[in-house]
């Protein structure tokens, strides 16, 4: 098999989204193509309860799915189909914006005030983009968690580790999405679909993310790799924690505006016209 190399290493920035909301974004608007079919990977880990209580006020969202997962704390979403509720720890929130949806989400933090997740954006393709929207809210027991001889433990989100399968099945662009722990010193090695994009994004400890680089990247790192048909992980001294994210590529034009992704101007400017005006919800 042939083991990914890095193909690029950056660190998340700080930024501001929503009504005020402090985070660290590890890609976004500037790097499409460069990870299709994802658009955006934001880190919204804070100990500081005025950095994201503030929250992501009532905001529309077409041609894209949003995926929401929580370490600590709680966010609180309502949307224009009637759902509402609560995203705790250990949850995950996979929502198809489809056609057109309006939503918000509101970070509450835990008792101590802590904060902790992360939210991806992933691309529709354009058959697919005006599809009818649908949540999927995945509890923490519903994940299962896969423990290697080695020590190292894999929650599955989504995809495949062995023969246990993740909850969230019927995505067009066929992810893997895993939270993986690793004990000091072990290796994690896993199959990948040749020509799929591959990135980890690195939450704690340290490692060492292809067998030619000898640098060992902390929190905060994000990596993509090279295509190949696996990763082979190392982790360091202080063992490793990092999510590794799979996709198939849709090699699309991308036209992006805010919360809204189409593939051409023309369509998104329609968007937002129907925002202005109204019409911008088909179902619900």
């Amino acid at each position: 098999m042939t083991t990914r190399v890095i193909k690029r290493v950056s660190t998340s920035v700080p930024t501001m989204e929503g009504a005020g909301v402090h985070l660290h974004r590890a890609f976004g608007h500037s790097d499409v193509p460069l990870f299709d079919p994802f658009l955006l990977f934001d880190d919204f880990r804070s100990a500081t309860p005025d950095d994201y209580r503030k929250g992501f006020p009532w905001h529309p969202h077409r041609g894209i799915e949003t995926i929401t997962y929580v370490l600590r704390g709680d966010v609180e979403h309502g949307d224009s189909l009637g759902n509402k509720g609560d995203i705790r720890c250990g949850d995950v929130q996979w929502m198809t914006a489809g056609s057109g949806i309006i939503h918000q989400e509101m970070p509450k933090g835990d008792s101590a005030g802590r904060m902790e997740g992360f939210q991806l954006w992933a691309n529709l393709p354009a058959a697919d983009k005006m599809m009818q929207p649908r949540y999927r809210d995945i509890r923490a027991e519903q994940i299962p968690v896969v423990t290697l001889a080695s020590g190292a433990t894999i929650k599955v989100i989504c995809g495949q580790v062995g023969d246990v399968h993740g909850p969230v099945e019927d995505v067009i662009i066929e992810p893997e999405y895993l939270d993986v722990t690793l004990p000091p010193h072990t290796t994690f090695d896993h199959p990948t679909p040749q020509d799929y994009t591959v990135f980890a994004y690195v939450y704690g400890g340290n490692g060492r993310f292809d067998q030619v680089s000898s640098d060992l990247l902390g929190n905060r790192s994000l990596v993509l790799f090279e295509p190949g048909e696996s990763v082979v992980i190392d982790a360091g001294d202080d063992g490793l924690s990092f999510l590794l994210v799979v996709g198939k590529p849709l090699g699309e034009p991308v036209a992006w505006g805010g919360p809204i992704v189409m593939n051409t101007d023309e369509e998104l400017q329609l968007a937002f016209a129907e925002f202005r005006d109204g019409t911008f919800i088909k179902h619900g």
